[in-house]
């Protein structure tokens, strides 16, 4: 019998003997049948608590191959238990740490499969340029390549460097901000001085694509300056690729009591609705996709703005084009 092997039984069993013994010469003292009736009592219970204890070691073995089959990776969930007292709270806290653990694993496999995917992604953005950049090397190599062809295959070498620089710290940039490694410097300024810092790098480019920017500016906001300008920027050179030669690009920023808002509207041809729910996903590229786009701009924005408490959302605008809506709330302002 498996439960006469448990030293703490064998002791009980120990201690009930002697208790039997000492109650029945107790009792023989005063009368042979108060012995019998003393000896007979003692004994009822000891079998009584042994079949409990018996009892309990059986629930005990249960969940002790409950757990084997837990760390073996099957996550079950059936405990079922309607009694009440201390076996059943260790079945119910061993209930919760399953399903946790459960929602812990179902977790760590769809990041898994997320970073397999990112990497296929990533190797993919790298390789493209890579094998442009090899075989335009290859082509300078040639003596009899003429200066006309040679400068502009030095020029699209020069543009892919740029695009492999971008792409690498964007990437480092996502990186730190999955980590949490970013400590953002939150302050109180002026939605001109963030616009103006936004469409910094994009005025020359707008400018050779005879594009119009309108601002209607006005209020402040509280975010990481530097950090929202870029986030801002990355929207704002996505709305210029789609915007046509001469399009116009709106911007309208301002604030009130709830929060301060950013509206953004482009002169392109909008998104397809299949798009709409996926643009912020990295790597995705849709169908009115420009050829250079790598999909991670829109990504970088929203993960940026998310960090700091404010969100970004992306809709057809009315007249035609894209709107972007940038809100962060006010309450971390007071």
């Amino acid at each position: 019998m498996r439960l006469m092997r448990n030293k703490e039984v064998k002791r009980m069993l120990y201690v009930m003997l002697l208790v039997t013994l000492a109650a029945t010469a107790v009792a023989y003292a005063f009368s042979p049948g108060a012995a019998a009736v003393a000896g007979l009592a003692c004994l009822l219970l000891g079998i009584v608590s042994l079949l409990f204890t018996r009892r309990r070691y059986r629930m005990l073995a249960r969940l002790s191959d409950y757990l084997k089959h837990i760390n073996g990776g099957e996550y079950r969930l059936e405990l079922p238990d309607n009694d009440e007292g201390e076996l059943s709270i260790l079945k119910s806290e061993i209930y919760k740490i399953t399903v946790s653990l459960k929602e812990q694993n179902q977790r760590l496999n769809q990041e898994k499969l997320r970073l397999a995917e990112a990497l296929s992604d990533i190797s993919h953005q790298f390789k493209t340029p890579l094998t442009s950049m090899a075989v335009m090397t290859e082509l300078l190599t040639d003596n009899k390549l003429s200066n006309d062809r040679r400068t502009e295959f030095t020029a699209q070498l020069s543009l892919q460097l740029e695009r492999l620089i971008w792409l690498t710290d964007a990437l480092l940039k996502l990186s730190r901000l999955d980590a949490e490694a970013v400590a953002f410097k939150l302050c109180r300024s002026s939605l001109d001085e963030l616009i103006r810092k936004a469409c910094g790098s994009l005025l020359i480019p707008m400018e050779l694509k005879e594009q119009t920017l309108i601002t209607e500016v006005e209020g402040f906001i509280f975010c990481d300056l530097n950090w929202t300008a870029e986030a801002l920027s990355n929207i704002l050179k996505n709305c210029m690729e789609h915007t046509p030669a001469r399009g116009e690009i709106r911007i309208r920023a301002s604030e009130n009591a709830l929060f301060t808002e950013i509206k953004i509207v482009d002169g392109g041809p909008g998104i397809d609705k299949a798009d709409l729910p996926y643009i912020f996903d990295r790597f995705y590229r849709g169908r009115n996709v420009t050829k250079d786009s790598v999909g991670i701009g829109l990504a970088l924005s929203k993960s940026i703005l998310d960090a700091q408490g404010g969100s970004l959302e992306a809709k057809n605008a009315q007249g035609g084009g894209t709107e972007f809506i940038l809100r962060f709330s006010m309450d971390k302002a007071q």
